[in-house]
C-alpha cells in the first residue's frame, strides 16, 4: 500500500510539472516558445506558423553555489506586453518600433535557489536571457557575486536542417599569435554532422535553413560583465549548445568563466526566425534589449574615408604618402583619413601633429591606428603597448583630443574572455572622455555595441579587404563573400570590411600584385550591401587621373578608375534610415535597399558563376519614376550610367554579369 501510495504521489508531482508547461507567441502569432521542465531538467522549444524551429532545448546554467540545470522545480511565470520606440544613428534603421511578449519564468534548483528565464518574442525574434537575483552563499551568508562554470544553453535543431557557419580558429594561432579573430571562411548548405574546421564550435552569428524556414542564432548585450560565447560542435542529433572560450585564449590570461554582481543577468541570446530570409537580413534584435551603457557629450559624425595601407601596405606609412591620401579623400569629399601602423615610429608624435593639422587645413579629420597589445600574442606593428596600458591610453587619448584626431582603429584582440570584453569597453569609454571614435579590427563581433556605445563604429571580425590583397584565391572568391555578409555577419552588427577597390590590381600603381575578379558595378554595391557608419574605402590616388593617365583603357595596367565608378563614391551614403531585403540566397547573390533621407539605393551583386537576370518587386519605387541605374556593360563589363524608367515596379528587370552588380538611386 505505502509503495502504491508512493508511486500514485510521484506521478501526481509529474503531471503537475507537465501541467506548468509555459508559453509565449509573438504578437503575430506566428512565431510560439513552450518552456517546460521534464525530469528536473528545464527546456525550450519554438514553433513558427506550428512547424518546429528548434526542438527541446536545455536551458539553465551551473554556478559556483550550485547547479542550474538538474534537480530544477518551476516556481511561477509573469507575461507581459513590450511596446517601445529607440532610435538608430548606426544600423539598418533610425527609428525603430518593438512590439513583443514577454515571459519570465521563475525556476528553482535542488537548494531552492531562484532564477529567472527571460523571454521576449516579437514577430520574428525570439531573445531571452537569465536573470539572477541575490543567493545565499555556501556559508548562508547573503551572496553579492556569482561565477557561472558552464551554460547549458542549447539549440536543438529539427534532422533536416543545413548550416552556414563559420568556425572557431584555434586559440593563439595565424599571424603573431592573434587568432581566433572571427576571419573564417564559411560553408554553404552543409549537414549539420560535419565537425567543424578546427574542432570548437562555431562563432556567431549562425544562419540554419531548416526546410521552409530559417533561423539565425546569435547573443547580443555582451559588455565587461560576461564573457563572449560561441555554438559547441553539433551533439547529438541536431543540438549545439553554448560554448564559452578556450583556456589558451588571451595567451593563456584571464579566467574561461565569467563572473558578476547580484542581482545581475547574463547576455541576451538570440534566434531570428522566418520562412524567407527578409526577417533575417532586418532584424533589429541586436539592439531592441540593450541599454547604452553611458551617456556622451559629444557628437559624432560618420562618413567615408580613404587609407592607405589596404593597397599600398606598411611603406606608404610615412608622411608624404599620407599627405597623397589626404589630398584623395579631399579631391573626393570624403570625411576622413585612417593612417595605419607604424605611424608612431614612421612619422611620429611630433609630426603627426602637423599632419593633423595639414590634413584639417583640407577638410578631412584623422584616424590613427593601434595595437590592442599586450601580452597576449607576439605583435610588433606600432604603437604597441599603450591600448593595453590604462595610464599611457589615458595619456595618449588626451594627446589625441588636443591636436585633433578624431577617432582610432584598435588592432589584434586576443579572444573572447571577459577580460578581453572589458578592455574592449574600457577603450570605449576612455576614448569617448576624450571625444574619440573607435573602430575594431582582428576582433570579435558587436554584440548591440551601436546602441551600447555611443562612439563605437565599427568591426572588422570578418574575411575582410586585406586578404584580397595577400591572397588571389580570395580575390576570386569575393563575389561570393560579398553575397553571404548580408545574410550572417552584417545581419547582426557594423561590419569594417574596408573594401570597394578600384584598383584592378591590387598594388600600389594598379599594376602586378593580385587581379580583381569583380566589375566596378560589384565594387560599388557593396557599398550598399555592407553596412558600416564609417566606409573607409580601399581606392587609391591613382584611381584619379592625371595628364599621363586620363587616356588609358580601363583595364589598362595603371589606369584610372571610370569616372563614372569615382563620381558614385561620392555620392553614396554611409548611415541609413531603412532597409529592405529584396532577393537572394546566401553565397549566390545578395539585393538589398536602403534609404537615406528621401533617396533609395537599391544594390545587388552576383556570384552564381553566370549571368544572372532578375524581375524584382521594388515597392519603394512607383510607376512612372525615373531612377539612375548603374550597372555592368554585358560585353565589356564596363560601369554604365542609365536613367531606368519604372514602368511596373513590381517587375524591374536587371542583368548582372558573373562577378558583377548593380546599383539603382531614386
Amino acid at each position: 500500500m505505502k509503495k502504491r501510495i508512493l508511486f500514485l504521489s510521484a506521478m501526481l508531482a509529474s503531471l503537475s510539472m507537465s501541467a506548468q508547461v509555459a508559453s509565449v507567441a509573438s504578437p503575430d502569432g506566428r512565431l510560439k516558445v513552450n518552456v517546460d521542465v521534464k525530469g528536473g531538467k528545464p527546456v525550450y522549444e519554438v514553433k513558427y506558423d506550428d512547424k518546429q524551429v528548434l526542438d527541446e532545448s536545455p536551458l539553465g546554467f551551473v554556478a559556483d553555489n550550485g547547479d542550474f540545470t538538474q534537480g530544477i522545480t518551476f516556481d511561477s511565470k509573469k507575461e507581459e506586453h513590450l511596446a517601445f520606440d529607440y532610435e538608430m544613428t548606426r544600423s539598418k534603421f533610425s527609428k525603430v518600433h518593438v512590439d513583443a511578449n514577454q515571459l519570465v519564468v521563475t525556476l528553482k534548483n535542488a537548494q531552492g535557489y531562484a532564477y529567472d528565464v527571460d523571454f521576449r518574442v516579437s514577430n520574428n525574434d525570439v531573445a531571452f536571457r537569465y536573470a539572477i537575483p541575490n543567493h545565499p552563499s555556501r556559508r548562508n551568508e547573503k551572496k553579492f557575486s556569482i561565477r557561472i562554470m558552464k551554460e547549458a544553453t542549447g539549440f536543438d535543431f529539427p534532422s533536416q536542417t543545413t548550416t552556414f557557419l563559420t568556425p572557431q580558429s584555434d586559440a593563439m594561432i595565424g599571424w603573431k599569435g592573434t587568432k581566433p579573430s572571427y576571419e573564417e571562411g564559411y560553408g554553404y548548405d552543409e549537414p549539420m554532422n560535419k565537425r567543424s574546421g578546427y574542432g570548437h564550435g562555431y562563432t556567431f552569428p549562425c544562419l540554419f535553413h531548416i526546410g521552409d524556414a530559417w533561423a539565425l542564432v546569435s547573443e547580443t548585450g555582451v559588455d565587461s560583465r560576461y564573457c563572449a560565447s560561441r555554438l559547441s560542435d553539433m551533439k547529438g542529433d541536431g543540438l549545439y549548445t553554448v560554448e564559452f572560450p578556450m583556456p589558451e585564449e588571451n595567451g593563456g590570461n584571464g579566467t574561461v568563466e565569467p563572473a558578476f554582481a547580484l542581482p545581475g543577468a547574463t547576455p541576451w541570446r538570440t534566434i531570428t526566425v522566418g520562412t524567407s530570409l527578409k526577417p533575417i537580413v532586418e532584424t533589429t534584435v541586436p539592439w531592441d534589449y540593450v541599454e547604452p551603457r553611458y551617456d556622451t557629450p559629444h557628437h559624432y559624425e560618420f562618413g567615408k574615408g580613404t587609407w592607405s595601407w589596404i593597397v599600398w601596405q606598411d611603406n606608404s606609412i610615412n608622411y608624404d604618402d599620407q599627405v597623397k591620401y589626404i589630398q584623395l579623400s579631399k579631391a573626393m569629399g570624403f570625411k576622413y583619413v585612417l593612417i595605419d601602423n607604424w605611424w608612431d615610429t614612421n612619422i611620429g608624435t611630433e609630426k603627426m601633429e602637423q599632419l593633423v593639422k595639414y590634413a584639417q587645413s583640407q577638410g578631412v579629420d584623422v584616424f590613427l591606428w593601434y595595437s590592442s597589445s599586450g601580452w597576449w600574442n607576439d605583435i610588433e606593428q606600432g604603437p604597441i603597448n599603450i591600448m593595453s596600458d590604462p595610464i599611457k591610453r589615458k595619456q595618449y587619448m588626451r594627446w589625441m583630443n588636443l591636436i585633433g584626431v578624431k577617432g582610432i582603429k584598435v588592432d589584434f584582440f586576443g579572444g573572447d574572455k571577459q577580460e578581453t570584453m572589458r578592455h574592449y569597453e574600457q577603450i570605449l569609454s576612455d576614448a569617448d572622455d576624450n571625444h574619440i571614435m573607435v573602430i575594431f579590427h582582428g576582433c570579435t563581433i558587436p554584440r548591440g555595441w551601436e546602441r551600447m556605445y555611443p562612439n563605437y563604429v565599427g568591426s572588422e571580425a570578418v574575411l575582410a579587404s586585406e586578404n584580397i590583397y595577400f591572397s588571389q584565391g580570395a580575390a576570386d572568391k569575393e563575389a561570393k563573400d560579398a553575397a553571404t555578409h548580408p545574410f550572417i555577419r552584417n545581419a547582426i552588427g557594423c561590419m569594417e570590411f574596408g573594401g570597394c577597390f578600384m584598383n584592378r590590381h591590387i598594388r600600389k600603381g594598379n599594376r602586378g600584385g593580385n587581379t580583381r575578379k569583380t566589375s566596378d558595378c560589384h565594387e560599388l554595391a557593396t557599398c550598399v550591401l555592407f553596412q558600416n557608419p564609417i566606409q573607409n574605402f580601399a581606392i587609391t590616388p591613382e584611381n584619379l587621373p592625371t595628364e599621363a593617365t586620363k587616356d588609358m583603357a580601363p583595364n589598362e595596367p595603371g589606369a584610372p578608375a571610370p569616372a563614372i565608378s569615382m563620381d558614385f563614391l561620392r555620392e553614396v551614403p554611409t548611415t541609413w534610415d531603412e532597409t529592405v531585403f529584396i532577393d537572394g540566397y546566401p553565397g549566390k547573390y545578395c539585393v538589398l535597399a536602403r534609404r537615406n533621407g528621401d533617396t533609395w539605393y537599391i544594390a545587388g551583386n552576383n556570384a552564381t558563376g553566370a549571368p544572372l537576370t532578375l524581375k524584382l518587386n521594388l515597392p519603394m519605387l512607383a510607376k512612372g519614376d525615373q531612377a539612375t541605374l548603374y550597372s555592368d556593360n554585358l560585353k565589356d563589363r564596363e560601369p554604365q550610367k542609365a536613367t531606368l524608367k519604372v514602368s511596373n515596379p513590381k517587375s524591374v528587370t536587371v542583368t548582372m554579369v558573373d562577378q558583377g552588380g548593380f546599383v539603382i538611386v531614386k
